[in-house]
């Protein structure tokens, strides 16, 4: 498969073209963070107000990765991809001729729903490759896409720089300011045309392929009665993380109080709503009327772990990429620009990292113990993370943080190695789902750390003492979640069947019985 990755053909050509429509997604995603105090002192934004829009920019990020994994499945990543990819043009855009704050945050809150372009790919690329390559080809698309986020720290500036040279560049204001305004629009408008592109170069399937759809896509199918109450359970956690985001929002005095309370309630009829949606798809299950055949069934719980550890992996590298900037900085005393490229080490560790973990995954004959031992290292490495201090030799924390985050990263893939082989025609869904809990994972440890220097001081001065205590303890939570989640996957998680066949579950079906009518009996 490596040599063949060179090509550009065949389920090659999708590979490529899908992880760069991902790459462009997250491009999108995060171009405000490299242009935020450019924005800031040009629209003469409070410290307050730009944390503001950091928030918007994940809002709704997690209610989309489930409202996309359900159109996946029903329309195919083809149409769904190319949709999303020419929608990011709109809030770009918006944000661009933005002249106030209030339209700024409408705007940013409308791109949050972009972050949801990685599922997508997900179920793509399940497609296009055979259960035993889809540790290495899930990675690729992962590890390479995510690298957008990268892509954007380093090039934005530079863009805007340049287009500041251009006066009325596409209409927009430049003079004293780098062209941020452009920079950002310009983001959304290759995103859009590039969609434009996949659609018109891609197949949902191979040829000869059924794409496989659930018989109701408005919540995810169970095949136990037990199940449908831990969806339920599992559901609520992303109502709650939302709820928290609207209580950060009314702290920074963005949402008043009686805002935030039906905002809450708004959020409780959302969440009784898709429990609804849910009980319709199952309906017939849980009245008795269907049953399913014991080769179409399987375990929610196996869901349930993925989510759990992609809580503790995508969410810590999300939460610590936020803080690493400023840990280096005040734990080495050096200057912003020093330690935001120290810090760009753990994002640009993607690149090989994520492919690594899902490569692994494929050669170790275990996809269980695979993900087992890699969260567990990943949970050691953030304990020792916690010791480092201003007393630790700089390049050794450097290379202590890039060994952290390749495990970090490296579990990542793991887990979308497993995700695809739980059930084929609900990938979208059980996609959309595990990557919600990313982000699920990321606002509970970002919460959790803004308010560490509250806690510890007990209200009073926030000192370098605090803040590094803070930071060891968060690296010590960060690591005992980990191991937590290690031990429920070593003890829990059921290695998938057909790991490593030639084949998905359905084609093998298909070709033993090519005339028997799979799913459920009456």
């Amino acid at each position: 498969m490596l040599k063949e990755l060179c090509s550009f053909q065949g389920r090659y050509k999708i590979l490529h073209l899908s992880w760069f429509a991902f790459f462009l997604s997250f491009v999108v995603w995060f171009n405000l963070a490299p242009l935020a105090s450019i924005v800031q002192e040009d629209m003469g934004l409070s410290v307050e107000q730009i944390r503001t829009l950091a928030i918007c920019n994940v809002a709704l990020t997690v209610p989309a990765r489930i409202i996309i994994g359900m159109l996946l499945d029903k329309y195919g990543p083809r149409l769904t991809f190319t949709c999303l990819l020419v929608y990011a043009a709109i809030p770009c855009v918006a944000f661009s001729l933005a002249q106030n704050f209030g339209q700024l945050v409408a705007s940013r809150l409308a791109l949050s729903i972009v972050g949801a372009g990685f599922v997508i790919g997900i179920r793509m690329t399940a497609e296009w490759f055979p259960p035993k390559e889809i540790g290495l080809a899930e990675g690729i698309y992962g590890g390479w896409g995510n690298f957008g986020s990268a892509f954007s720290a380093f090039t934005l500036v530079t863009v805007a720089t340049v287009l500041s040279f251009f006066p009325g560049a596409l209409g927009l204001e430049t003079g004293a300011f780098l062209n941020w305004r452009a920079a950002i629009a310009i983001t959304g408008i290759i995103a859009a045309i590039y969609g434009v592109f996949y659609y018109f170069n891609v197949e949902d399937t191979p040829p000869g392929k059924v794409y496989h759809k659930p018989p109701k896509n408005t919540g995810i199918e169970v095949t136990s009665k037990n199940d449908f109450g831990l969806v339920m359970m599992m559901n609520m956690p992303l109502t709650i993380i939302l709820m928290v985001l609207a209580w950060r929002l009314n702290g920074i005095g963005f949402l008043s109080d009686s805002m935030m309370m039906i905002v809450w309630a708004f959020l409780v009829g959302l969440y009784l709503f898709q429990a609804f949606g849910c009980y319709q798809v199952n309906k017939d299950l849980l009245a008795g009327r269907k049953k399913y055949l014991p080769k179409d069934r399987y375990r929610f719980k196996q869901v349930v772990i993925l989510q759990l550890t992609y809580a503790v992996n995508f969410g810590s590298e999300l939460a610590v990429v936020s803080m690493l900037p400023s840990f280096f900085e005040g734990t080495f005393t050096l200057e912003k620009a020093a330690a935001g490229m120290i810090a760009s080490s753990y994002a640009f560790m993607n690149l090989v990292s994520r492919p690594g973990g899902g490569l692994i995954s494929d050669k170790l004959g275990s996809r269980k113990m695979t993900m087992t031992i890699l969260t567990a290292v990943m949970g050691l490495g953030y304990l020792v993370m916690g010791t480092v201090s201003k007393d630790w030799w700089l390049p050794g924390a450097v290379l202590l943080t890039m060994l952290c985050s390749f495990f970090v990263q490296a579990g990542e893939g793991s887990t979308f190695a497993i995700v695809p082989l739980v059930k084929r025609r609900i990938t979208g869904q059980i996609a959309g789902n595990v990557g919600a809990y990313g982000n699920v994972g990321a606002v509970i440890y970002l919460t959790i750390f803004s308010l560490l220097p509250t806690w510890l001081s007990g209200d009073g001065e926030t000192t370098a003492e605090i803040i590094a205590q803070g930071n060891t303890i968060f690296f010590q939570m960060l690591g005992v979640s980990a191991l937590i989640v290690s031990f429920l996957c070593l003890f829990f998680l059921e290695e998938p069947q057909g790991s490593f066949s030639d084949f998905h579950e359905t084609e093998i079906e298909a070709n033993l019985h090519p005339k028997t009518e799979l799913g459920q009996i009456n």
